[in-house]
Order: structure tokens, then C-alpha cells, then sequence
């Protein structure tokens, strides 16, 4: 399979909008890892996951394939970026304690990037699979984000993105599981930062091609809802986790 690049058009404004994810996670991979010595943070993007990972490894190593996202992606300490594909790294065997993947599992040629996987985590290292695509609001918004936003963008999604909306349940996991809970990330956002976030989306990239007022139609029927301040906005994640036998 191909480098599928939906966002290198639009990495600046993946890197604003896109966000963390909870600390949670990066606590437990590294409480449930052989060691904290390294870290590779796959399919990076601007670095979300990346950032989290530094608070508890020596040495992150994140990669993307896309140029334009390593470009922008948030400078921190202990964090190295490089631009490689998932599938073939130039990582010596055997170097890491753990690998995170997070919201790009569905890019993969995943047969390709298990093999890799295997020859870079050392013996019991650890890979997380993390994966979010609800946008679970208040009630009173549920329908009218759905009618305004949703619904235009269903003929424009990449056919990966099932994968991910089935949690990766038809995708192999070739590694010994481990059970990993799922906090889910919470934001109290206005409704431009929601809509920011869904101008990072792929299928919105797409459609604002062919109705380039698309955000902005959204926006006025959005905003007279959703009122001035912000709204608790969640996004449930998914995860697996599973470790290397070596």
C-alpha cells in the first residue's frame, strides 16, 4: 500500500487543532513497559502523543511519512522528529521498550508495519494502539451537529476511516494482549474550536474542495445553538495493547 497523505496540504492546521490526548495513557505504557529508556511515536503527526510520551520515556523517537507534518510539529525536550514511513525505519533492532500509534493505525500498511514493529521493540516491549472518532456533545447539540456537520461529509470519507470507526476489529493484532484502559478526551471548547477540529478532519478537506463555504454554513447554524462560551466536548477512545514476545 501507498503513503495515503490526507493532511500534509493541511498540517498547520492539523498541529492547532488536533488534541492531547490524556496523560493516562502515557503513564500506564510506561508503567507496563520493560523499561523507559525509548519510545517510538508512529505516524506522529504534529506530535500530540509525542509530547505525552516525553513526560515518561528518556527518548522519543517520533516519525511521519509526511514532511509538512514533521515541519510543523511542537518542538519538546527529549523528543526527536524524522520523516520515515511506518513500514521501514532506519531504527537498529531491538531498540525500543515501547511503540504508540495513535489515530493513524488505518493509514498502515499494517502487515508491513507489524513486521517492523517486531524487529525495533525489544524483547516484552510494548505496542498501543490508540484510535478516537465520536464527537460526543450535549444533547441539545447532538442533532443539529449531526444535520450541520456530519451529514454533508458522509460521501467524502477515505474508505480507511472504517477501520477505525469498527475500533480496528477486523485489523490483526499479531502481539500478546495486554489490558489497557481507555480514558476518553474531554475539551471544553467554543464552537470555533470545535469547528477547527472538524476542518482537520480528512473528509472535510475534501468536501471544502467542491463547497469551500462548507465551515463557514456550519458556523451560522452551529453558533445560534451552541451559544457564547464553551461546551464539554468528549472523544471516546479505543485502544489496544499488546506485548512483543521477542
Amino acid at each position: 500500500m501507498a503513503f495515503v497523505d490526507h493532511f500534509s496540504k493541511h498540517s498547520s492546521v492539523y498541529a492547532q487543532s488536533r488534541p492531547s490526548y490524556p496523560d493516562a495513557i502515557f503513564r500506564e505504557l510506561a508503567r507496563l513497559a520493560p523499561g523507559h529508556a525509548s519510545v517510538w511515536d508512529c505516524a506522529t503527526g504534529s506530535g500530540q502523543a509525542a509530547i505525552g510520551l516525553a513526560r515518561y520515556f528518556d527518548r522519543v523517537e517520533a516519525t511521519d511519512a509526511s514532511a509538512q507534518q514533521i515541519g510543523d510539529a511542537i518542538a519538546a525536550s527529549g523528543v526527536t522528529y524524522s520523516v520515515q514511513p511506518a513500514e521501514a525505519t532506519n531504527f537498529p533492532a531491538a531498540s525500543f521498550d515501547a511503540i504508540c500509534v495513535a489515530q493513524a493505525l488505518h493509514w498502515f500498511d499494517v502487515a508491513k508495519f507489524y513486521a517492523e514493529a517486531k524487529r525495533v521493540l525489544r524483547p516484552g516491549g510494548l505496542l498501543l494502539v490508540v484510535g478516537y472518532y465520536r464527537t460526543d456533545l450535549d444533547p441539545a447539540m447532538e442533532l443539529e451537529f449531526e444535520r450541520t456537520v456530519l451529514d454533508p461529509l458522509r460521501p467524502h470519507w477515505p474508505k480507511q476511516n472504517r477501520l477505525l470507526w469498527d475500533e480496528y476489529k477486523d485489523v490483526p493484532f499479531p502481539f500478546a494482549r495486554v489490558a489497557f484502559p481507555a480514558p476518553g478526551i474531554e475539551r471544553d471548547w467554543t464552537v470555533d474550536q470545535l469547528l477547527d477540529y472538524v476542518g482537520s478532519w480528512s473528509a472535510t478537506r475534501r468536501l471544502l474542495e467542491s463547497q469551500p463555504t462548507y465551515l463557514a454554513e456550519a458556523r451560522a447554524r452551529l453558533a445560534p445553538v451552541w451559544g457564547e462560551g464553551t461546551r464539554r466536548v468528549t472523544l471516546p477512545l479505543h485502544v489496544q495493547c499488546g506485548r512483543h514476545a521477542g
